[in-house]
């Protein structure tokens, strides 16, 4: 079965754009769109890429394209083409819009169906984020007023251990090495993305069960609670717009909980499936003991 996904980056390529830090983007792009062909056990074939800007500046785009080609090979996925384009009065200033397109197949009989196999007592595994991937730029360049003045992205932070832009611009990893191996042993796989697991976790889960969350003691980047703290958000709100610390949510049996703990590094049990009781789809349970 040939399976596609196509994303974009966001509007994280405008605070790269602010620092003028490229060097991860082209990571972005590759890895948020093979993640999505994890979901139901896929494997990547192809890929291209689609570069716009009002003005091109070629050595940028060097850099964008030079870091899709080395997370390409990396999960050994063809870099077959793409397209560049110049769209000047579509675009403003020195803005850039940029898309991935990946393309991969299955066989038939192992792909993961989660409808058909999911059900009431399995177990949920949270495989961990390494930041904010690729989602909830909008809300940071708010909270931090980088539109109008970003030289906070520059500054140092002791809650961080870094730079504000080193923070934000951390690259979206590709899960697909770790989890390829344990395809066979896992009924569903979620990729936290916009949305958080309120919208991202329903997808794989079968009408009438709901997903209770424990995830107070599962340790998370900093420049989570940095942003909440800054932006006096509700907790709720964090866990609707940002991944906060989980970068795919796995549903097994179980009897396999074990076994992919062991193979994928630092992932752990953070929940179960159950019954709904009109409680939503899904519970989180975020309260530090």
């Amino acid at each position: 079965i040939l399976v596609s996904s196509t994303d974009p980056v966001g509007t994280k390529l405008m605070v790269a754009t602010m620092a003028n830090n490229f060097s991860n983007i082209g990571a972005d792009l590759v890895n948020a769109c093979v993640n999505d062909l994890i979901v139901i056990g896929a494997d990547p074939l192809f890929f291209l890429d689609y570069v716009a800007t009002s003005t091109m500046d070629p050595e940028i785009v060097e850099i964008i394209v030079s870091g899709i080609s080395e997370s390409c090979q990396s999960v050994s996925c063809a870099l077959i083409g793409g397209e560049t384009s110049e769209m000047p009065g579509v675009f403003a200033g020195n803005n850039i819009d940029l898309s991935g397109f990946v393309v991969g197949v299955v066989e038939e009989d192992e792909m993961l169906k989660p409808f058909d196999t999911i059900q009431s007592g399995d177990s949920l595994i949270a495989v961990p984020s390494n930041g904010l991937h690729t989602n909830g730029y909008s809300l940071v360049r708010h909270v931090f007023g980088l539109d109008r003045d970003n030289s906070l992205l520059f500054e140092y932070f002791e809650d961080l251990g870094e730079t504000l832009a080193d923070a934000l611009l951390r690259p979206h990893p590709s899960y697909y090495s770790e989890l390829k191996n344990v395809f066979k042993h896992v009924k569903g796989i979620a990729h936290i993305t916009g949305g958080g697991l309120y919208e991202n976790v329903p997808r794989m889960l079968p009408e009438g069960l709901t997903a209770r969350f424990d995830l107070s003691d599962l340790s998370k980047p900093s420049i989570f609670d940095f942003i909440q703290n800054r932006g006096d958000i509700q907790t709720e709100e964090m866990y609707r717009v940002f991944n906060m610390g989980v970068g795919m949510v796995i549903a097994c049996g179980s009897d396999q909980v074990e076994l992919i703990t062991s193979q994928v590094p630092n992932s752990e049990v953070v929940g179960e499936v159950g019954y709904s009781k009109n409680e939503g789809i899904v519970t989180i349970n975020t309260d530090q003991n």
